[in-house]
């Protein structure tokens, strides 16, 4: 059965400009409110399908058309031209916690926001305790929200929409919200209702969510669709994509600006085939290249790249100080390679920033830094905390004390 059907679907927006008057003429005021109009097309004849259960990937570079699809799914706008069939109760969870009322407490909000989500008083009294204890706050669930931590405030609006049972769940980048732990706990609520079959649309930028979780991909380009098949095949086009765009801008060699000692150019990340990517298990080995142009000799140098969380916290670093051996960078380009045999990563996403400094200098004292691309990171080797560490076991063979008792009474009585 086809929950969902794209038949020939486009979106135009209209962009209005005040025109310019001509020298020593007033404007008329039709002129200067309308001015000049341009169009837009969000989507160009669009067409899928979405199949009862099925979980949907939508990937794509900011303004390819991916959100234009879910308020056009949520009919919070309608389609310029084409037909779109929706079959079931349809849900989304777009704007987290955005029904919330500062001055309400916590539960007074659960039911506000529950009510305005399509679930009836009985049903939310009913799933109060699970919602309560899926988002952690039962401590603080009679506390007016305005009190809350961002990540409470968020957790709850997720937990809330989390135990919706729709029969079509629309889900846009639901996953940055709160820490790894609670990411992963928003990734098994997901596959559970998958598992009762739902039907799931996943727009995202976590390309290790859309791999996990979705069964289909679709990768949008400029309001139209590139490609559509399984979630490694669209992933790869889409990273191959990205990795014939500039990494960032020129490095400025023609700048008005004093060039600083050296730049870095470009961050690369390969897996252990040695192929470009963004995707990674936990404990996979990982490779980090940073290609680099010294304007200058640049003595004792420190190269380092850092793993941030997608909320700014840093969660470890490579550095060339690692083994105490001495960096000079001479002029010219060059490379500086990292290698980690195994991530430690939980299920995640992170965000690679790079940095030369001198060594002795202050961790904010950069000669260059730049924030390079991210990488999302799957489910691998088990992580219970917050990462994962490399490590050995072995079974070892120890003689009871009932058995040593035994020899010794044998020999006692020889």
């Amino acid at each position: 059965m086809i929950d969902l059907q794209f038949d020939r679907v486009s979106k135009k927006y209209r962009i209005y400009q005040e025109s310019e008057a001509a020298p020593g003429k007033p404007r008329s005021l039709t002129r200067r409110l309308w001015g000049n109009r341009n169009d837009f097309w969000a989507l160009r004849d669009v067409s899928f399908e979405v199949e009862r259960g099925e979980a949907l990937g939508v990937i794509g570079q900011n303004g390819a058309g991916k959100s234009t699809i879910l308020k056009l799914l949520y009919t919070i706008t309608a389609p310029t031209k084409g037909r779109i069939s929706i079959n079931g109760r349809l849900a989304a969870l777009i704007e987290v916690a955005s029904g919330f009322h500062p001055e309400l407490t916590g539960r007074e909000n659960v039911y506000l926001n529950g009510s305005l989500l399509g679930m009836k008083r009985r049903e939310i009294s009913k799933k109060l305790d699970n919602i309560v204890d899926f988002a952690g706050v039962s401590a603080f669930i009679d506390t007016p929200v305005k009190r809350y931590s961002s990540g409470m405030y968020l957790r709850l609006g997720f937990s809330i929409a989390a135990h919706l049972d729709p029969d079509i769940l629309l889900l846009d980048e639901v996953l940055a919200v709160g820490d790894a732990e609670f990411q992963s706990k928003c990734i098994e609520r997901i596959n559970q209702l998958r598992r009762s079959g739902t039907t799931i649309v996943f727009v995202s930028h976590n390309l290790g969510a859309v791999e996990n979780l979705c069964d289909r991909v679709l990768l949008l380009r400029h309001g139209e669709i590139s490609c559509s098949g399984t979630p490694r095949y669209v992933i790869s086009e889409y990273e191959h994509m990205l990795t014939q765009m500039p990494t960032w801008a020129s490095v400025g060699l023609n700048d008005n600006a004093p060039l600083p000692a050296a730049q870095i150019i470009a961050v690369e990340v390969f897996n252990s085939e040695g192929r470009k990517t963004t995707i990674f298990a936990t404990g996979d080995e990982a490779r980090v290249e940073v290609e680099y142009i010294a304007h200058e000799r640049v003595d004792d140098a420190l190269m380092e790249i850092y793993f941030y969380s997608m909320f700014g916290n840093l969660h470890t670093h490579f550095s060339t100080e690692v083994d105490g051996k001495n960096l000079d960078l001479e002029r010219g380009r060059g490379i500086i390679e990292f290698i980690c045999p195994e991530l430690p990563f939980e299920v995640a996403s992170f965000k690679i920033e790079a940095s030369i400094r001198r060594r002795g200098s202050s961790f904010n004292d950069h000669i260059d830094y730049k924030h390079a691309a991210g990488i999302s990171i799957v489910k691998g080797k088990a992580v219970h905390g917050v990462f994962h560490t490399p490590h050995r076991w072995r079974v070892k063979r120890v003689a009871s004390k009932e058995s040593s008792d035994v020899e010794t009474l044998v020999k006692n009585a020889d």
